[in-house]
């Protein structure tokens, strides 16, 4: 991983530059409380690595880069409240820690300073970052709906899931990549193919991460172990087992996805139905895929090919990512 140290210095001394000292403080302590907390940075570091690519200022895009991860930390304390989740990179959740009312409004304060950081740009820059980043939080917040949605129905198909992630973490790895690019100069062309390089880089990301939640080591991963099984989210692995499952196996699924339990004996049920299905393989290779659609459009953009080297292996580390 050692070709993303130069980015995630970049962003880790930016975030310890810009902790946030302002009143009141029961405000902003959550706030840099998970900003603390590191994680991979991988968004603003595609802001980052968009700027290179491009031959751009990586100055220029470090606020806007610092934007998009207060942006994603803001979705990250909702999703928390939303999930009751107990845990977020290993350490406790902001709602769990500061209470649920401080957790909301800790997390709309990071949006809204997310905003703030587009402001130095200059003004046909500017409207071109903040019209997709706000096209961007519109469909993220879609997309939560719809994976609010899929818990309580019946019918979602592979196509409805690959729109939800799409929606809810492909557009803002595109969304990044694209407004990095922007701020390097790159051709709306240029642009637009690193966005569709970014949206399908987006979704074998989510799917890997979803492959995590039940193959993944619960200590590197960070989230309790199935906790989308405990959950009822109709992820990727539940869709594939589905459409292979005999009518036994069915009847099976469909028991455990009416019961909201951390029961051991549904995890086991499940995780028995997905190794019986040949979940595991299928959905490996649903990441290679959308991971070789990534490249056909990185493959596009007119660029020097050493240029790309950093991406093709960005690319090839979110596709490797260890167990």
């Amino acid at each position: 991983m050692s070709f993303l140290d130069k980015y995630q210095n970049i962003v880790s001394e930016a975030v310890e530059k810009h902790v946030f000292l302002d009143k009141p403080e029961e405000l902003y302590a959550p706030m840099n409380y998970i900003m603390s907390h590191g994680g991979k940075r991988m968004r603003p570091i595609m802001v980052l690595m968009a700027c290179d690519l491009f031959g751009g200022k990586l100055e220029d895009a470090i606020k806007p880069a610092l934007a998009i991860e207060y942006f994603h930390n803001f979705t990250l304390i909702h999703d928390d409240i939303m999930d009751e989740a107990p845990l977020r990179r290993n350490k406790a959740t902001i709602h769990t820690l500061y209470g649920l009312n401080i957790g909301i409004l800790s997390g709309d304060n990071l949006l809204f300073k997310a905003y703030q950081y587009f402001l130095d740009l200059e003004p046909v820059l500017f409207k071109k970052c903040l019209k997709i980043f706000t096209d961007t939080g519109i469909v993220v917040c879609e997309g939560q709906q719809y994976d609010v949605n899929f818990e309580s129905m019946n019918d979602v198909s592979h196509d409805d899931y690959i729109k939800m992630i799409t929606y809810k973490t492909g557009s803002l790895s595109a969304a990044s990549l694209q407004i990095g690019a922007l701020i390097a100069g790159a051709s709306d062309e240029d642009a637009e193919s690193i966005y569709n390089f970014g949206k399908h880089l987006g979704i074998a990301f989510q799917i890997m991460d979803d492959y995590l939640d039940v193959y993944g080591d619960q200590a590197a991963v960070g989230k309790k172990h199935a906790g989308d099984i405990y959950e009822n989210k109709k992820t990727i692995l539940y869709l594939t087992a589905l459409q292979n499952a005999n009518e036994e196996e069915r009847k099976e699924l469909d028991y455990w996805y009416t019961k909201k339990t951390d029961n051991v004996d549904k995890i086991y049920g499940v995780e028995k139905i997905f190794r019986m299905t040949k979940v595991e393989e299928k959905v490996l290779r649903l990441v290679h895929q959308h991971s070789e659609i990534a490249l056909e459009y990185l493959n596009k953009i007119d660029v020097p090919a050493e240029n790309k080297k950093p991406l093709l292996e960005l690319a090839e580390y979110l596709l490797k990512r260890e167990k």
